[in-house]
């Protein structure tokens, strides 16, 4: 059933080609400013920061904690963000800032280490996983959760990692997939599976059963 309504979703809205940045570590910093936020915000951040020429670790680490708040602040909770990334930079500074050397190790024990980071919960953790590391976590944010227990595949109290599971356990362990199937998931829930529904035109309505309610 899952890859099922994958390929009805990619059928739909094609291949979205995510995460929308330049280098693996734009996309770690990207999850973490996305955070409470749209990315519309985050992309003026990481604007600022590039302009900078800032978008590295090393030269994100020599920045004063105020210059960093300055770039982030188009993110919002420009503060607590901030503090976040600096967290982030003295993890990464463990490793001698080299990306390769982080995502080289067992990748379980990796995500473990970054969920005990401050500000790193399981979302921003799979998104540092798959979409940096490369490494077959499936990525579940609100969107997912809603259209999936609309669907009546799980439940609205389901936690986080039963929906990872959930996925994990009923799809090929593959990262491409995992990637665009997250994206396509984040198009549906913005064209069609909002708060308040559009039904009409959605390539799952015929699955779907809050729809047959709703509607």
């Amino acid at each position: 059933m899952l890859l099922r309504i994958y390929r009805m979703l990619l059928k739909c809205f094609g291949r979205q080609d995510w995460w929308p940045a330049k280098t693996r570590f734009e996309v770690m910093v990207g999850a973490i400013l996305t955070q409470n936020t749209n990315w519309k915000n985050v992309e003026k951040a990481i604007a600022n920061l590039r302009k900078a020429g800032a978008l590295t670790p090393e030269k994100m680490s020599k920045l004063t904690r105020g210059t960093l708040r300055g770039y982030i602040r188009p993110s919002g909770f420009y503060r607590q963000k901030a503090e976040r990334l600096a967290g982030f930079l003295d993890f990464l500074k463990g490793y001698g800032y080299d990306l390769s050397k982080l995502f080289s190790g067992d990748p379980g024990c990796l995500r473990i280490k970054l969920l005990q980071l401050k500000g790193i919960g399981p979302e921003t953790a799979d998104s540092i996983m798959l979409y940096a590391g490369n490494k077959p976590f499936f990525v579940v944010d609100a969107y997912t959760k809603r259209i999936f227990a609309r669907l009546g595949l799980i439940a609205d109290s389901d936690e986080y990692e039963e929906v990872r599971k959930f996925f994990q356990d009923n799809l090929p362990r593959k990262t491409g997939l995992y990637n665009e199937y997250h994206a396509l998931i984040v198009e549906l829930a913005k064209k069609h599976c909002r708060k308040e529904p559009v039904c009409g035109g959605c390539p799952l309505a015929k699955q779907c059963k809050f729809e047959k309610k709703y509607n």
